[in-house]
């Protein structure tokens, strides 16, 4: 019984949610291989080495890896599936976008966002936006799974597996890449801070933001967003936290001037320490907020700024 991991990176650096699926894989039992493939990902493979319980990393380098293209990292996956019980990737955009290709080539289910490990072939995951949960037990040969990395702690740092060079699979040419468009921001990445500051429809404004991005900067925080915010043009598409956004669980969370949809709940509610700042009283987001405050954000905010 074997787990082929793979690698959440940018081709430098190797993505927190790594080290959480680690974690998860664990408890599925067997050896864990990490298989990092990117256009020059040697410096990834060495970090993903050191990782507790990783047994091989696998390293695979061409430039069709270098863009997170689904169809050629599918193809490289299912080359080498037969070897593996389980095939588990991160729950992120990428992950979320290869699985279900490497299912479909298998001809098996994937399991997706599981929140825990019953054994095996047993896995807990969020339904229904997270209001409730399953426990599913998958009868495939081969268990295709994306972890929720909220739900794990990261694997600490203190192995020393071996790497070995993979060749890379034909590329199936379904699809090329023509160019990213990377927000660039000094904060930290959403998925991974350990603060997180968002803003909803109470904004009113994508100007308005500045408010909250002011003491997100003082309190080296990631800026975050509801569906609502992001839909009226308020925030880009990269900071909704949310049910078809990112799921988070950072040490603080203050929401602003978000009322609580159970969609936005399902992105943050593991939260460690949840903040609502809202002036109606009523609004949902105060059932699962440690602290509540109910003002308005345009004189609540520049205070907490000007206190800080």
């Amino acid at each position: 019984m074997a787990v082929l991991l793979l690698a959440e990176h940018d081709n430098e650096s190797l993505n927190d949610a790594t080290a959480k699926t680690v974690t998860a894989a664990q408890a599925m039992g067997g050896d864990i291989h990490v298989l990092c493939a990117g256009s020059d990902c040697g410096a990834v493979a060495e970090q993903a080495a050191k990782l507790d319980g990783v047994a091989k990393v696998l390293c695979a380098k061409d430039a069709s890896y270098g863009h997170d293209m689904a169809e050629p990292l599918a193809a490289l996956i299912v080359g080498l599936a037969g070897d593996y019980d389980h095939i588990v990737a991160p729950a992120t955009t990428s992950g979320k976008n290869v699985m279900p290709r490497v299912a479909a080539l298998l001809d098996a289910m994937v399991i997706s966002d599981i929140s825990g490990v019953h054994g095996p072939d047993t896995f807990e995951r969020p339904i229904y936006a997270g209001n409730a949960m399953a426990t599913v037990k998958s009868s495939d040969a081969k268990k295709v799974i994306t972890v929720r990395g909220a739900s794990f702690d990261a694997a600490g740092e203190g192995g020393s597996a071996s790497i070995e060079e993979i060749a890379a699979a034909a590329n199936p040419g379904l699809s090329e890449w023509v160019e990213d468009k990377v927000v660039e921001s000094d904060r930290p990445e959403l998925t991974s801070a350990k603060r997180i500051i968002s803003g909803g429809r109470g904004m009113g404004s994508k100007e308005n933001f500045e408010i909250i991005e002011k003491v997100a900067d003082k309190i080296g925080a990631a800026v975050g967003a509801s569906r609502a915010a992001v839909d009226s043009g308020y925030a880009p598409n990269d900071y909704q936290v949310g049910q078809t956004g990112k799921v988070v669980a950072p040490e603080l969370y203050i929401a602003v001037g978000i009322s609580g949809a159970i969609q936005h709940l399902a992105g943050m509610k593991d939260s460690k320490v949840i903040v609502a700042i809202n002036k109606d009283e009523e609004a949902p987001i105060f059932q699962v907020a440690d602290y509540g405050l109910v003002a308005d954000l345009f004189d609540a905010m520049p205070k907490l700024e000007a206190a800080l």
